[in-house]
């Protein structure tokens, strides 16, 4: 039997780039062997993506229609993955227009068709003002007669996705949760690497072009059922208290003061959670039987797993980057169930000697300020059973990974640039500090210092947030000093 040719290549053009399904899928395609451009209204937010050299970058922004041209010039699928989250009265009218544009230039542009992620939901019942945007956005895009393939799903288990994080975070932060009337609601969650995988099937699969497909997990729970599942996978024990009424604003000052989100987006998600969102057309599984979506328990340790491994620099930290062009020395977020603390610090030494002094901290040589603090926090470890400082180095200058420094552990290192260290002392959570030499056009060096910190439970975020002022001190002075003995090396060559 003659081996089947293989699927041709497409000009693909992705918008939503810098965003948590957007970033996720320019890799896939261009694994699939597509050739991919992706529109942005600043590229420098594209920044630290490993994926960045293997695609084109246009600039443009789907609000501006005489941007939209060059973007799409010569493409054969474009994906519109731009949604706007917000309590604004007319937010919903500004995406349709927006929609509407995308969809008049990719007609002139002769675009054969789009592909848009939406919201899950019966078009018939009484939708909440942001799912029923959403479906709005769909009919905008079709409006200009492209054949427009229309998923909608539910919850997105995947880091980033706002819905999931707002059941994240309530799980992992609160031992007893009051329950209003919304977390009965049922829906039908869905594993980002399954949303994923449709986007992706949708380009060899004719029969999906002009279609609205509902998508789903294998599992159709209430939120209650969501959190407590959560919570058993991370290991916790947790309460929810039913009350009678909570209004969705209350709900949502609620999750403002409970989670990162902020009650400008808990407001309208809160509201949509009062629809059920299940699948209602079976259309996925005919139209893609090759795609077996799974469990929510699965896809929970799936999206979790990376925390486990210690997969920073491929996740958290091209999160963080593409939140913020400005570049700032110090920057401090919350994301996707991380805590990040990035400092960087500008040098005249070169790549390599900031190399070999951030690879040479620990050990005899010490961190380079407050040595007496780590020797404490060292001690206090070995009372608790955890491995202290006295485990040293194996060598004074070089690392390798697999190697012990101190009480952490090496587990990235790509010289000249970067090395990554994993905590190895007890700790409510796990923490990684990552180092970066970056150079410089026109000389010198970017040194960038992160530190990661992923909570478990309540006494993780006490933890973070006990010591982070101390935490503060000791790394600045220590990016500092790191930056200054690099210079010292190189002026005694």
């Amino acid at each position: 039997m003659p081996t089947p040719p293989p699927d041709p290549a497409l000009r693909v053009l992705v918008t939503g780039a810098t965003g948590y399904v957007g970033g996720r899928l320019v890799p896939r395609l261009i694994e699939a062997g597509h050739s991919v451009r992706v529109m942005v209204r600043d590229p420098e937010r594209l920044h630290g993506r490993v994926w960045l050299s293997a695609v084109e970058v246009a600039t443009g922004d789907v609000r501006a229609p005489e941007t939209l041209g060059a973007a799409m010039a010569g493409v054969d699928v474009a994906y519109y993955l731009i949604h706007a989250m917000s309590d604004s009265p007319d937010f919903a009218a500004r995406d349709r227009e927006a929609a509407l544009r995308f969809g008049e230039a990719a007609r002139a542009a002769g675009v054969r068709r789009i592909v848009y992620l939406g919201g899950l939901g019966d078009p018939a019942a009484d939708l909440s003002h942001h799912l029923r945007s959403r479906q709005e956005t769909g009919e905008a895009l079709r409006a200009a007669g492209v054949p427009v393939t229309e998923f909608r799903a539910a919850v997105i288990v995947g880091s980033g996705s706002v819905s999931f994080e707002m059941v994240r975070n309530l799980a992992e932060r609160l031992p007893a949760m009051i329950c209003p009337r919304w977390v009965y609601t049922r829906n039908q969650p869905i594993a980002v690497r399954d949303v994923l995988e449709y986007l992706v099937s949708a380009l060899r699969t004719p029969g999906s072009a002009g279609r609205v497909i509902e998508i789903g997990g294998a599992d159709v729970l209430t939120y209650r059922d969501m959190m407590l599942r959560y919570a058993k996978v991370r290991g916790l024990r947790r309460w929810l208290v039913p009350v009678p009424v909570l209004t969705p604003r209350l709900s949502s000052y609620w999750v403002h003061w409970t989670t990162p989100i902020p009650a400008s987006i808990a407001g309208p998600l809160i509201e949509g959670l009062r629809n059920e969102v299940i699948v209602r057309d079976d259309a996925a599984r005919t139209i893609f039987p090759a795609i077996r979506p799974i469990g929510y328990e699965e896809a929970l340790r799936l999206a979790l797993a990376r925390l486990e491994v210690g997969d920073v620099e491929s996740r958290w930290s091209d999160a963080l980057q593409s939140s913020q062009g400005d570049r700032r020395p110090v920057s401090f977020e919350f994301s996707e169930g991380m805590f990040l603390e990035r400092r960087r610090c500008e040098t005249t030494a070169s790549p390599a000697s900031v190399f070999r002094v951030f690879t040479a901290l620990g050990g005899a040589h010490g961190w380079l300020y407050g040595d007496f603090l780590w020797r404490l926090r060292g001690a206090l470890d070995r009372l608790v059973g955890g491995v202290g400082l006295r485990r040293g180095r194996r060598d004074p200058h070089a690392v390798r990974v697999g190697d012990a420094v101190d009480f952490w552990r090496v587990e990235a290192v790509d010289a000249p640039r970067s090395l990554r260290l994993r905590a190895e002392m007890k700790v409510p959570g796990r923490a990684w500090l990552q180092f970066e030499a970056n150079p410089r056009e026109g000389g010198g060096t970017e040194l960038v210092q992160t530190a990661f910190f992923a909570p478990r439970g309540l006494s993780g975020f006490a933890y973070w947030y006990l010591l982070y002022p101390l935490h503060a001190l000791m790394f600045s002075k220590m990016v500092a000093r790191v930056a200054r003995r690099a210079e010292e090396r190189d002026a005694a060559k």
